[in-house]
This record gives C-alpha cells, structure tokens and sequence, in this order.
C-alpha cells in the first residue's frame, strides 16, 4: 500500500457517536497519524435523482435534503460526498444547514429518532463527471470508486443515502463482518 493510499471503513460512521469527537474524519485520520478535514460545500433542498429516489422510496423529483461535502486527507481532496435525507426527517434540522453537525449526522439522526439498524453498500467503478474530476483533482486517465450507502431504520425505512465518490488509485475499501 503506498504513503499517499486510505483504508476506509464504514462502521465509524455508520453508528451514533454519543460524545465522542466532534469531527470523527478528522479523529480518524489523526489517530493514523494523518491530518483530515471536510468542508460543506452546499446544503440545499433538491429533486431527488432518480437513484436516490428509488433506494428512499420515493417518487422521482421529490424534494430531498442533501449536503455535499469535499473531505481531505493531508491537504488533498479525497472523496466528494452526497448524502440525501428525506425532507420530512431533515427539513428545518442541521441536517440543512452547512454548519458542522456536533457528533456527526448520525447522532443528530438518532437523536431526532432515527436510528439506523441496517445499512447497504454498493461499489462501483467507473470514470469520473468534469465536476468530479475536478473537485478530487483527479488525472483524466484516472478511475473512481463510488460507494452508495443506503441506511434503513428498524422498520427498514430509508432514513440517509449517500453517494461517495473517491480516487480510485487512493482507495481502498475494507469490510469486516463478524459472524456469530
């Protein structure tokens, strides 16, 4: 594995924090003795996309909340990050807001009485949009993976999607499972 590569996780940042850092990539990445950072780029309502609208199950164009942020690894943009919520659970809640979430979206989620019990994880990889590229400043020649993370709550309601989209040649994914 080369210097400049990340091993991602999901679990982190898949359960509440409770009161733990208040900037979980940021922990992460020092804990590893790296230096991580995010900023929010935009929180808006919008017309779900259609992929978005098919794992919410909602109909296509319905108005979703979604926040995009630019995360990084060592002063260098590692993965744009789409993450859409249902207007009902998010609309009116820092879920809209472009402020940094204390404890983390998942917390707050929780708190507001969405507790995500079962997630779904979809990888692709595929050439990146202009948008993309240039967000990640990546090489025209080079890959991205994109993980769809689809959250559901104990009564299998859609409660987060997200759509990461990462350097491949930066990447790698690990899942751990625990049998038993």
């Amino acid at each position: 594995m080369s210097t400049s590569e990340w091993v991602s996780t999901s679990m982190p940042y898949v359960t509440p924090w409770g009161k733990g850092p208040s900037d979980l990539w940021g922990a992460e990445t020092a804990a590893k003795g790296r230096r991580g950072r995010q900023r929010i780029i935009r929180a808006e309502e919008i017309a779900a996309p259609s992929e978005v609208a098919e794992l919410l199950g909602t109909p296509e164009e319905e108005v979703v909340v979604v926040r995009r942020r630019l995360m990084y690894l060592d002063d260098e943009p590692c993965e744009l990050t789409d993450t859409f919520y249902p207007a009902h659970i998010a609309r009116g809640t820092r879920l809209s807001g472009t402020a940094k979430i204390p404890g983390g979206a998942v917390t707050l989620l929780a708190e507001l009485g969405h507790v995500g019990v079962r997630v779904r994880e979809d990888v692709i990889a595929r050439m990146p949009s202009e948008e993309e590229r240039a967000a990640l400043q990546a090489g025209p020649l080079e890959p991205v993976l994109q993980l769809t993370r689809l959250t559901l709550d104990g009564d299998d309601r859609p409660i987060q999607v997200d759509v990461m989209v990462m350097p491949a040649q930066r990447q790698r994914l690990r899942y751990e499972l625990r049998i038993g």
